[in-house]
């Protein structure tokens, strides 16, 4: 299993989920947004369905199933929590 020194994301105190702990989880986060804007930039009024699901929601399902997947592989294992709890 992961030690904590090799961890990029932690497991959220609230909730289900991750967040950054780690450089290298800020970068990967910042590059999923930068990703996501970039792609936003794209889709205008004048864009037709078909140009927003293949230049916006198929790159956006693809971009965000590699972050949860490097957040799973690099991350404690998610579970829902409420607060901390006593034996962490």
């Amino acid at each position: 299993m992961n030690n904590s020194q090799n961890l990029w994301f932690k497991r959220k105190r609230y909730g289900w989920g991750w967040t950054p702990s780690a450089w290298q989880g800020w970068l990967v986060t910042l590059v999923y947004v930068v990703i996501l804007v970039a792609l936003s930039l794209v889709v205008d009024e004048n864009s037709s369905p078909r140009d927003i699901i293949l230049t916006f929601a198929f790159p956006l399902v693809l971009v965000t199933l590699a972050f949860v997947q490097i957040a799973y592989k690099k991350g404690e294992k998610p579970r829902w929590q409420w607060g901390v709890r006593k034996k962490d």
